[in-house]
């Protein structure tokens, strides 16, 4: 039986900080600096001095450039006879080999079970069917998942422009829908980063949604390197566990890539004794998999990760091995979530739980479209 409870990861946050919407401006949110004996507030503008003063100089900064899919579809079921039945919400999660066609796993919400062979008719936004672009069950999977037979004769692209939806996380969505607000026109904009490019996630490498092009150009004006590495984001990622007792959770898996030129650039500033700084949990899950034990340089090219990264023996105690990180800057995470787990892995959790009680304390945004923390080591 591990020490480590789901418990000690537990924390009180009032619905009014969840943030339900971006802020104003990308870099206008807030940064809570977190360091060994204290923390202090700033600007997410505030960057680059901060970088300067606090994690060293010309830090290497690692992001995610996955971009995120507008993965949400609504369809209808269809008879041999092209008549529709019943709604079928799905969201679709990864491509899976097929040499006969583009075959997708998805999750699927409906008042009815699929089966084999079911038909289903896409809608566009105004929830008119698409002529032509028949999905096919061709196999289902528990817990609400199946894989699809999508039509090999029209581009995924093509179908999504017409018909996706962006996944917003499902707590915007019900707190909007509570408000009586709907999605907002700039939500297919701010809920990217200004440097995605590989098409694959389901939710957005948030700690990379404050930077503007402005503050990227400006910190490659101070001599700081920025690579990328693509990590596919998942709806698992962000699961909080179900089990008081973490060593049983399960992570499900999440296909990366790592650029020869970001291993190469990691190994010189590895050689140069400059510090390797993480955009997100995501870009410390990709480089932390990719790098072999006794190594600190991550080795170029595909991989598929599982890797939890927790405390290793118990909350105050044993920290997580980390080979390559050597810096972080992320969100506020859920309570009991891995991701909460992996950033008190970092810097320690009686530190990252004061850090929350302050944040808290002093009205900073949460979660996905809130605010952001950096912490400059290892602690």
């Amino acid at each position: 039986m591990s020490s480590l409870s789901a418990a000690d990861f537990d924390y009180d946050l009032p619905d009014e900080l969840i943030a339900t919407r971006p802020a104003a401006q990308r870099d206008h949110s807030r940064l809570l600096l977190v360091e060994r004996f204290g923390v202090s507030h700033h600007t997410f503008a505030d960057l680059p001095e901060l970088l300067e003063q606090h994690v060293g100089p010309r830090p290497l900064l690692v992001v995610n450039d996955s971009k995120v899919l507008l993965a949400r579809l609504n369809t209808r079921k269809r008879s041999p006879t092209g008549e529709l039945g019943g709604r079928v919400e799905l969201l679709l999660l990864e491509p899976t080999a097929s040499t006969s066609a583009t075959r997708w796993r998805v999750m699927y919400r409906t008042s009815k079970p699929l089966r084999v062979g079911t038909m289903l008719q896409p809608l566009d936004r105004q929830g008119e069917p698409l002529a032509g672009r028949t999905l096919t069950v061709q196999r289902v999977e528990g817990e609400g998942r199946a894989i699809l037979d999508l039509p090999i004769d029209q581009p995924l692209e093509d179908l999504l422009d017409l018909a996706g939806e962006l996944p917003l996380p499902p707590y915007i969505v019900k707190q909007r829908q509570a408000a009586g607000e709907s999605s907002l026109p700039d939500d297919h904009q701010r809920y990217q980063t200004v440097y995605a490019k590989v098409l694959g996630s389901v939710a957005a490498p948030t700690a990379g949604l404050h930077f503007t092009p402005q503050l990227l150009a400006e910190l490659a004006a101070c001599g700081i390197e920025r690579h990328s590495v693509t990590l596919h984001v998942g709806p698992g990622t962000f699961l909080p566990l179900r089990d008081d007792d973490p060593t049983k959770h399960v992570m499900h898996a999440e296909r990366y890539h790592i650029p020869p030129e970001t291993a190469a650039a990691i190994a010189r500033a590895r050689q140069e004794g400059r510090k390797i700084l993480a955009v997100g949990t995501t870009v410390v899950r990709t480089l932390e998999s990719a790098t072999p034990e006794g190594h600190s340089v991550p080795q170029p090219g595909w991989g598929e990760t599982r890797l939890f990264i927790c405390p290793q023996d118990g909350p105050n105690q044993g920290r997580y091995p980390f080979r390559v990180v050597d810096a972080l800057l992320t969100n506020f995470h859920l309570p009991r979530s891995t991701l909460l787990m992996l950033v008190a892995a970092f810097a320690g959790t009686d530190r990252i739980l004061a850090a929350y009680r302050q944040a808290i304390a002093a009205r900073y945004r949460f979660y996905s479209y809130g605010d952001a923390m950096l912490l400059p080591t290892r602690m």
